[in-house]
């Protein structure tokens, strides 16, 4: 439907192109004048996928020339905004000839009568073209049926101006007016030969039209045209095959039937050839089949369905379409020669045709036998599993076909289901079990069957297919293939895998593919496949037939092997992805593993396991996509070993992962893994074994990083006491311990015990492990930073400008340990009030943080917020607000609204809003922070008293002098009781009290 403006623009239109209209000049022109804006609806609202709207211009004639003169042909192409999405069928133009009268037919009238309001009858036009309209430049349509009047009289043809008028599927016109002398009853058709004969138009048609169309004139007679006579009569349409028909619940996949379309309409020649590959099982001869069947539905003469795995059955089925065709010199004896028949006539044709070649195994075999259209009215469709260049020559398109989308997966149950009276075992898991199948068409086809024959809810089904026990032919058995696909479900997942070890000149493939199984399906690594863990693996189990080659396989070996596997669709290999290159589908997988042999699972798992390990950067933050993916299949990799990686020891990649959930600022996750593996460690080796331990003292790290220091504190003292009864004082893992468990203290404000702490394990890490010690150095930095925590300032700079050179001299002036030694020494001399020189240290600290570990590291986040504590201190304000405001959205994303970092970064902005004067900002802020703490740390915590002291800085400030005076008062008996009368702290508070009442005093009020 076309729509403009003006009160009587209303009319039809035909697509003869994705973004190309034909309509009535008149509709876009009414009263004379174009009309200032053109709307369409383009679809049919009962039919295909719905209605869209676009906008449109006027392309044919151009505006721009004026207004046409009256005797201006009544035709008009339109030009839409934006594409189509719709199969677009090249279009056949005619002109009608002869002395006898043509049946016609119109599209475009009124199909949208139920949106528009209109009260008529028909929805196209049919009749007969009489013979004198035949031979003159305007015709009257025949129509033995007219549409009824509406009730308020109007003209019955209204909206039919611009439908487009096909005789034998010929475009021969267009509809123009009604005939007021014939009671309005009359229609009127202007021919569009006169337009096609004008090269503007003729142009436009050529080149905007869909796939296939030309300017060409057919001449239409009485009856059908025939390429040739024939001694017996085809007939139409013609289909060999037959075309498969749809799987019940088959689901239209407009996203890809979309890719389709437009792979198909992009094809700049005359050969219009898609390959549909894909893996087993993710439906690519149903998607076939789909558009075979429209094919036909949309007018398709001839449709060859041709099954190709072999190159005889196409040859037989070509041999068949040309007999039923009965084209010249096809005998019915030599089908090579009849197929080649039918080729010759493929390529010259005017009849519109499809040929589909499913399932094509050999690309060489099949490359004599593809058809080509010379005359733009054939497609070809090939379907395939294999992802080779060789398909894709002479300009054929390849469109990967994948899994349903999950909507497609969910609409699949609940329509498989629902259909066969069986919708009540829907539930709640019912997308669970979509994701569990891995939305593979073929698994949810023979899931549903299993689950109606059984009576199986999704819930029950899940449980079962998921159980460890459970093998994919017992989930997903022969007796659930309904839709005759023929294979059982392992069988159909690796059915190229024999022919890939025919053709694997490395002897790698199989045993690349079983540890590829072992990972996350949604991708790992490529470089994964460069380690030397996994090459001596590979070279260990090179096939005996490649014995030729040297014992050391190469990187270029396996890629090549991997490239192999991906070409057969076992598996993906795109190094474009990378960290996630190399992808396999969960049910393959689940495939492949099952059909390992369990004696070698420990020796792949613990080769894959090294493999991870080997490509774990030193530091995760500036390769953030890659530690995510290396965390990933690292619980993958776990959870199908069973035990292997925890026994006779936990192998170091579990710790690897779980640091870098720390290390990631991801605390709460970091818990539960934690927690898992201390369980689960605990279970194999047993309660009272080192790495059982040694993993409950990762989970107090993990309480400690999110701010659940009591917890922390309890659970370090339990692991501490543990260590020194199983392996003494004085064991490695047992200062470790008793490390964790200082810092913990000086977190909850113990920092006399904490101070105790650290220096007994000074003492010991330098008797026993000698001064320059790593451990030994990140012992005398703890300390230092404890020292300066208490006060004492001048012992903490000494010892942490100690700690600098010795980083610097033994470790690296970059690494991170160094780093952070270099940011507590600034802090110390921002504490000893050496600001100028804390500042320049800083800055130096955070551009060398945000160099080598990133904006967003933790420790950079914490760097520039103390920089932005010494501009405050300098009284570099502004500086100071903008880097603690970014710092606190950068917490926030991180590590979330309620993390203690968070809550420092708020404390921190507030403090510098109140030195710049914007007191209801930073007062806001600071009662939001204060509020914070009493709930998450409680009323006592040292972090709360450094709130409500800063709180009652800024009341202070503000002008609200009792109100801080009573804070104050507070504050300072809190801070004795809990910190100590000699705390720094209190201190502080006790001056800050004192100088508040002696302004109350000042200023005549009694405290």
């Amino acid at each position: 439907m076309v729509h403009t403006t003006a009160p009587d623009g209303v009319g039809s239109g035909y697509l003869v192109g994705p973004q190309l209209v034909l309509t009535a000049l008149h509709v876009v022109l009414p009263n004379g004048q174009w009309a200032v804006r053109v709307g369409t609806l383009v679809g049919h609202p009962h039919y295909g996928a719905g209605v869209v709207e676009r906008q449109a211009e006027v392309c044919w004639p151009d505006p721009r020339d004026g207004t046409p003169a009256g005797d201006a042909l009544d035709i008009a192409l339109l030009w839409l905004n934006e594409p189509v999405a719709a199969v677009g069928d090249p279009v056949r133009w005619g002109r009608p000839g002869g002395v006898v009268p043509v049946p016609f037919e119109g599209a475009g009238f009124p199909a949208f009568a139920a949106d528009t309001g209109s009260v008529a009858q028909v929805e196209y036009l049919r009749g007969e073209l009489p013979a004198v309209s035949t031979s003159s430049s305007g015709w009257v349509l025949d129509c033995p049926v007219w549409p009824a009047r509406g009730r308020d009289g109007g003209r019955p043809w209204a909206g039919a101006s611009g439908s487009a008028v096909f005789c034998h599927g010929r475009l021969v016109g267009v509809a123009g007016e009604d005939n007021k002398a014939m009671d309005w009853r009359r229609l009127h058709a202007v021919p569009v030969h006169e337009a096609l004969s004008l090269p503007g138009f003729a142009d436009l048609v050529a080149r905007h039209g869909h796939p296939g169309t030309t300017p060409r004139l057919e001449v239409v007679t009485s009856k059908p045209l025939a390429e040739k006579p024939s001694r017996t009569e085809v007939s139409w349409p013609v289909e060999v095959g037959p075309v498969p028909a749809l799987a019940s619940a088959f689901q239209a996949r407009e996203l890809l039937r979309a890719q389709i379309d437009g792979a198909r309409a992009g094809t700049g020649s005359v050969v219009l050839t898609q390959v549909l590959s894909g893996g087993g099982g993710v439906g690519k001869t149903q998607l076939a089949a789909a558009c075979a069947i429209d094919a036909l539905k949309t007018g398709a003469e001839v449709v060859v369905w041709a099954t190709a795995t072999e190159v005889q059955q196409v040859i037989t089925q070509y041999a068949q379409a040309a007999a039923r065709l009965h084209l010249p010199r096809v005998s019915g004896q030599e089908r090579e020669a009849d197929a080649r028949a039918l080729l010759d006539w493929l390529a010259t044709t005017s009849h519109r045709w499809l040929v589909i070649l499913d399932d094509i195994t050999d690309p060489t075999m099949i490359n004599s036998w593809w058809p080509v259209s010379r005359t733009g009215t054939g497609w070809v469709l090939a379907t395939t599993r294999l992802k080779d260049a060789r398909l894709t020559g002479s300009g054929r398109t390849r469109v990967d076909i994948d899994v349903y989308t999950a909507d497609e997966a969910h609409a699949y149950l609940c329509t498989r289901l629902t259909d066969d009276g069986m919708g009540y075992l829907l539930d709640d898991h019912t997308p669970a079990l979509a994701e569990a199948l891995g939305h593979l068409p073929l698994a949810l086809s023979l899931a549903a069957a299993f689950m109606i024959n059984e009576e199986l809810s999704c819930t029950a089904y899940l449980r079962r297919f998921n159980h460890h026990r459970t093998r994919l032919e017992e989930a997903l058995p022969e007796t659930a293939d309904t839709e005759g696909y023929g294979r059982q479900i392992t069988a159909a997942l690796l059915l190229c895998l024999d022919a890939v070890q025919s053709t694997d000149t490395t002897g790698l493939a199989q045993t690349v593919l079983r540890l590829a199984a072992l990972l996350d399906p949604a991708g790992h690594p490529h470089a994964l496949w460069t380690t030397p863990s996994l090459l001596d693996h590979l070279a260990l189990h090179r096939k005996p037939n490649n014995t030729e080659h040297a014992p050391q396989v190469t990187a270029d070996q396996t890629h090549a092997a991997l490239r192999l596997l991906h070409r057969y669709a076992l598996l993906t290999c795109d190094t474009r992805a990378e960290p996630r290159a190399v992808r396999i589908h969960a049910l393959t997988a689940r495939a492949v593993r099952e059909n390992t042999a369990a004696a070698s699972t420990l020796e792949l798992a613990t080769a894959t396991a090294d493999a991870l390990l080997n490509t774990w950067p030193e530091i995760d933050q500036p390769h953030l996509d890659l530690a995510a993916a290396l965390r990933t299949n690292t619980e993958v990799l776990t959870r199908h070993t069973h035990d292997h990686l925890r026994h006779p020891q936990g192998h170091p990649v579990l710790y690897r992962a779980g640091i870098s959930l720390l290390d990631a600022g991801l605390p709460s996750t970091a818990i539960s893994y934690w927690h898992d593996m201390a369980k689960n460690t605990e279970r194999v080796l047993g309660a009272h074994h080192p790495e059982t331990i040694t993993t409950r003292g990762n989970l107090a790290n993990a309480y400690f990083q999110a701010g659940r220091i009591s917890e922390a504190i309890d659970l370090h003292e339990r692991v501490l006491a543990a260590f020194e009864q199983l392996l003494g004082a004085d064991h490695s893992h047992t200062l470790t311990a008793r490390g964790g468990l200082a810092t913990a203290y000086s977190q909850a404000g113990r920092i006399s015990e904490a101070i105790e702490i650290e220096e007994r394990v000074l003492a010991d890490r330098e008797r026993l492990f000698g001064v320059d010690h790593p451990e030994t150095l990140t012992a005398r930095n703890n300390l230092a930073t404890s020292y300066r925590e208490a006060g004492r300032t001048d012992e903490a700079i000494e010892m942490q400008e100690r700690a600098v050179v010795d980083r610097e001299r033994l470790l690296d002036a970059d690494h991170p340990d160094t780093l952070l030694a270099r940011g507590n020494l600034a802090s110390a001399f921002m504490q000893a009030g050496r600001i100028s020189e804390a500042i320049e240290l800083q800055e130096r600290v955070l551009a060398d943080h945000e160099r080598l570990l990133g904006a967003g590291h933790p420790h950079t986040l914490t760097t520039r917020g103390n920089l932005a504590t010494c501009y405050w201190l300098m009284g570099r304000t502004v500086e100071a607000a903008t880097l603690h405001a970014g710092v606190l959205a950068d917490r926030e994303q991180l590590l979330g609204a309620d993390h203690p970092d968070t809550l420092t970064a708020r404390n921190n902005l507030a403090s510098a809003y109140w030195q710049m004067g914007r007191m209801k900002e930073a007062t806001g802020l600071q009662e939001g922070v204060l509020a914070d703490h009493e709930r998450l740390l409680g009323a006592d915590h040292p972090d709360t008293l450094a709130a409500r002291n800063n709180l009652a800085t800024i009341f202070w400030h503000a002008g609200r002098i009792d109100e801080a005076v009573d804070l104050l008062k507070r504050v300072s008996a809190d801070s004795q009781r809990v910190l100590g009368a000699d705390h720094p702290n209190t201190l502080a508070t006790r001056g800050n009290l004192t100088n508040a009442l002696q302004q109350l005093k000042d200023g005549g009020i009694s405290a």
